[in-house]
């Protein structure tokens, strides 16, 4: 059972912390991710992402090695079935869009749903990015939850969403749904999860994977998750980052929805992921 923390009260030791707007997001200066002491920084850092829910870096110049072992500090790491499996670090998820590649990943998600340990979270690194456009949106998926009506709430609290791998990537991957299912198969997780560190709840459903509300008719249940779905888009639960190369976006997938905006067609932007494996959602009545 998680136990409520009072975030106002998370130490965030001496880091230069910036919110970037009071629902979600601060930025944190002065400090250097590959430093051979970053682990005394570490517990700051944490508590700056469960205070935040998701923080920036900027002029990061971490290798890939580097970018994994920073990484490591927050947990087992995920290896995701769209890297290749022949590159020497299987950790870093390469996203790269260009001319020949229009950006896929504009809509609210969070990441790998699908799985049944979805992540803690994502530590995304800038390493090509346009001149100008390809932000990333956040949003505070408890906030989103604390803005539907009592009722509202109570009804969706009993309820369990399926998460289904092959609806993002069984044509990415060039794979039938049955053949990823073998490996992933769909998972069932709540509508409103309970976060395991600061007890918050949160709307736990995305455009990306979600594929139906279970013990609803199809009608319902696509309504209820249209519903849910746009809670997300309210400006007043979300900030927007906007890259530089070398900038870092490390986001809780627990309670944060990202959404990357794909208006830089057709100038380049690569980005590389290392994911923090998490553990399996719960609500906790």
């Amino acid at each position: 059972m998680a136990t409520q923390i009072d975030k106002n009260r998370l130490d965030t030791g001496a880091l230069d912390i910036h919110p970037m707007t009071p629902a979600i997001g601060a930025e944190i200066l002065d400090i250097d991710l590959a430093a051979t002491d970053i682990a005394n920084s570490i517990p700051a850092i944490r508590a700056a992402l469960l205070k935040f829910g998701v923080i920036f870096f900027r002029d990061q110049t971490l290798t890939q090695d580097q970018h994994i072992a920073f990484a490591r500090h927050f947990g087992d790491l995920e290896i995701h079935p769209a890297t290749p499996k022949d590159q020497p670090n299987p950790e870093v998820l390469r996203i790269e869009h260009g001319p020949q590649s229009r950006g896929q990943e504009n809509n609210w998600h969070s990441d790998v749903t699908w799985r049944e340990r979805p992540s803690l979270g994502s530590i995304l690194l800038a390493r090509d990015v346009p001149e100008c456009g390809g932000d990333t949106l956040f949003a505070n998926m408890h906030l989103a939850y604390e803005r539907l009506s009592v009722q509202m709430q109570r009804f969706c609290e009993g309820l369990t969403a399926v998460h289904d791998i092959a609806r993002v990537f069984a044509k990415r991957l060039g794979k039938a749904p049955e053949e990823l299912h073998e490996k992933y198969p769909p998972m069932r997780h709540p509508v409103i999860r309970t976060h395991p560190e600061t007890g918050q709840r949160a709307i736990y459903v995305n455009t990306g994977f979600t594929s139906h509300i279970e013990g609803l008719s199809d009608k319902e249940s696509r309504w209820l998750l249209d519903h849910l779905y746009t809670s997300a888009m309210d400006v007043e639960i979300q900030c927007r980052f906007r890259w530089r190369a070398g900038s870092i976006a490390f986001w809780d997938n627990r309670v944060c929805q990202h959404l990357a905006v794909s208006d830089y067609f057709p100038a380049r932007r690569v980005m590389e992921r290392v994911t923090i494996a998490g553990d399996t959602p719960y609500f906790d009545a």
